[in-house]
């Protein structure tokens, strides 16, 4: 593995709400879960830091409501960042704290340098559009003005993600939900990003067409090398895919390593638990 990680995150911070006297230095706080009862405010993501390196697939575990969805919101600027860095080893933006470029910039970087895949269909793809438009429309947001290469792309795309060709004019919602999963994930490949973030991207889908999905977001980071970050209440997903893994909750890092090494041997109490729930 390369030494020099692709993307770094550093103590990484998302509250909701203004918080009071008694939750406002995070060493002496006191909550309820990740909830402060004197003002209400909810802290999502506390002191989170990682690094993902080139080629690896990161996993992040927890419960609903943990804070691992919040935390890939912010760090692919869907949601704005309460305080913490994030660096990414990538052209003009290495060694910046990307939280802090302005509007334009951090679209640039969704454009080129990263690609996302939402746990639910309708955030990453324009039901009304054809799965090649879908294509097309990030393309062109990522510079593209060829149609005919565009089209070339987006097709080579589809077959890449087993979506035939003569379905490539249909819209998204005429597909099952495996479909649209693997539509959103060629969307989200259109601009070749190195990272690849992927958002709870099999609940919801039967069994078969899980194995289905993972198999194929297996397929593609081998064949592309691409690092990706997954997102997963779903510990079986999370050993089928990644290389290391953090577990959450309320909001906190309770425990990182070698995915083989949390499953073996769970140190916290709490990820002891959900592996034996796993067994």
């Amino acid at each position: 593995m390369h030494e020099t990680p692709i993307l770094s995150v550093n103590r990484l911070n998302k509250q909701y709400g203004p918080s009071c006297v008694a939750c406002s230095d995070n060493h002496t706080r006191t909550l309820d879960k990740n909830y402060c009862p004197s003002c209400g405010t909810v802290y999502a993501c506390q002191d989170i830091s990682f690094h993902l390196f080139p080629g690896e697939i990161l996993g992040i575990v927890g419960e609903s409501g943990s804070g691992k969805s919040t935390l890939m919101q912010c760090i692919y600027f869907d949601e704005e960042a309460t305080s913490g860095e994030m660096r990414l080893n990538q052209g003009i933006f290495a060694g910046q704290n990307v939280l802090t470029l302005s509007n334009q910039q951090k679209r640039f970087i969704r454009n080129h340098v990263l690609g996302m895949v939402y746990q639910n269909p309708l955030r990453g793809l324009k039901m009304e559009f054809s799965s090649i438009g879908n294509i097309a429309e990030k393309l062109i947001a990522a510079g593209g003005r060829n149609v005919s290469t565009m089209e070339e792309t987006g097709k080579t795309l589809l077959e890449k993600v087993h979506i035939p060709l003569f379905r490539m004019k249909e819209e998204p919602r005429r597909f099952s939900g495996g479909m649209q999963q693997r539509v959103q994930i060629a969307k989200a490949l259109s601009n070749y990003p190195p990272i690849l973030f992927l958002d709870e991207v099999t609940t919801g889908l039967d069994l078969s067409v899980q194995a289905s999905v993972l198999d194929l977001i297996k397929t593609i980071q081998r064949e592309l090398g691409i690092s990706m970050l997954v997102v997963s209440h779903d510990l079986a997903v999370i050993r089928m895919l990644a290389d290391r893994t953090l577990v959450m909750l309320n909001g906190k890092v309770l425990e990182q390593g070698l995915t083989d090494q949390i499953l073996e041997d769970p140190q916290n109490p709490y990820t002891q638990q959900l592996v034996y729930s796993l067994l």
